[in-house]
């Protein structure tokens, strides 16, 4: 399903960036099966996300995990968690592959 057509100033808005996965654990209290995460985004410091990411990675898998996050949408309570940056992923029904840099880049590097 397509969405509509956005404009060049609208996806100028985001701000999308690199960061590496520092911690992952299950995230208890979600509806939806999740982890909570803690990214590091360098010199805009380390984020908090929900993630439901439980059908393709184990949280052993995540740590040390470079992702590209939108980091500049308000935080969002999720259950008793405040999310703070959405990692982008490829999505095919409950599967979420990530998406990430083929090299290892610095964190907090704006993706245009």
């Amino acid at each position: 399903m397509s969405k509509p057509e956005i404009s060049w100033a609208d996806f100028a808005k985001l701000d999308i960036r690199t960061g590496t996965i520092e911690a992952a654990a299950i995230f208890e209290k979600a509806r939806v099966p999740a982890y909570q995460l803690k990214v590091n985004f360098g010199e805009l410091g380390i984020k908090k996300t929900s993630a439901q990411l439980t059908k393709r990675y184990k949280p052993t898998d995540l740590i040390g995990k470079q992702v590209i996050a939108v980091v500049n949408f308000p935080p969002k309570q999720i259950a008793n968690f405040m999310s703070e940056c959405l990692i982008l992923g490829a999505v095919n029904g409950d599967d979420v592959i990530i998406i990430q840099p083929d090299s290892k880049v610095i964190d907090g590097l704006a993706i245009g």
